[in-house]
């Protein structure tokens, strides 16, 4: 099973608040996934962001991907990828 860590919509129309999850890669965006890594907030100035920083690490050692967007998200807050 290949696992990804990527973003999850939630929230209202034009009011987005996203979960960051890691998930199957063949799961939906907004469907099933394994464990939920943290929120994600861009409608606050600064955008807030929660994450779980030994869970993170976990799953990017047992060679979970990560999307693009989630990987600026984690480049900004200081968690090292590997």
């Amino acid at each position: 099973m290949a696992v990804k860590i990527r973003l999850t919509r939630k929230g209202t129309k034009k009011k987005p608040f996203y979960r960051i999850v890691a998930a199957d890669i063949e799961s939906p965006r907004d469907g099933r996934f394994l464990e939920l890594l943290g929120t994600y907030n861009p409608m606050v100035e600064p955008a807030a962001v929660t994450l779980k920083e030994d869970r993170i690490k976990y799953w990017l050692g047992e060679g979970a991907k990560t999307s693009p967007t989630v990987q600026s998200i984690f480049k900004k807050q200081g968690v090292g990828l590997a």
